[in-house]
């Protein structure tokens, strides 16, 4: 197993770096060498607070390509969509330094876990999209969803946006957590895993645990 994936989610918080960190460590103890990666990081600086999520549940300490920036090669101070924070601070995204750190970490890892901003529809530039870069590198994609009310909409439309594009749907993460309506959350689920079993029967489900921090 090698490759690049790209994780995103139908919308903001809804568990993608928890999502990207537990996948890592579990590909990881299976002995896929597997390394997780930021795409951009906004509201940090010279830090990507999403890397130190992903490390502290893999368990595992910062990496040399951590202390390199190379997980984390582009970052914003200003929490909000990377079109935005890069303008707030006097910024030109450098689109091609996000595919040279991919490069860099492919040649040492079998495996790169590429987390996105927000959602596939999320801007870049104003002229370029988040699903833009996943399709011009012709990424597949792991989508994060959940069981609260309104996921069903936003991860039919994730996939159709998907489908649209010609991009795989490697795989669909369905976070539990935090819990909300008992009757939603499993009707949700199971709605999910016959839409996959009839429309996308290749695609892999995995349900997110609970995950439980030091901090």
């Amino acid at each position: 197993m090698k490759g690049t994936f790209f994780i995103t989610g139908i919308d903001t918080n809804i568990g993608k770096s928890y999502a990207t960190g537990w996948l890592a460590r579990e590909w990881n103890r299976q002995g896929i060498k597997t390394i997780t990666q930021k795409m951009i990081q906004t509201g940090n600086v010279g830090h990507s607070e999403d890397i130190d999520l992903h490390r502290e549940i893999m368990g595992i300490p910062f990496t040399e390509e951590d202390r390199e920036h190379i997980t984390f090669p582009i970052v914003y101070s200003y929490p909000a969509s990377p079109h935005l924070a890069a303008e707030i601070d006097h910024q030109t995204i450098p689109i091609d330094k996000i595919a040279e750190s991919t490069r860099i970490l492919r040649d040492r890892y079998d495996v790169v876990l590429l987390e996105g901003a927000g959602g596939l529809m999320v801007p870049i530039t104003r002229d370029y999209l988040t699903i833009d870069y996943v399709a011009d590198h012709e990424l597949p994609v792991i989508l994060v969803t959940s069981g609260r009310l309104g996921s069903i909409n936003h991860t039919l439309l994730s996939i159709e946006a998907l489908e649209r594009r010609g991009i795989q749907l490697y795989g669909l993460v369905y976070n539990i957590y935090p819990k909300s309506d008992e009757f939603i959350d499993a009707d949700t689920e199971a709605y999910l895993r016959n839409y996959l079993e009839k429309q996308h029967p290749e695609a892999h489900f995995w349900v997110l645990p609970q995950i439980e921090l030091t901090r």
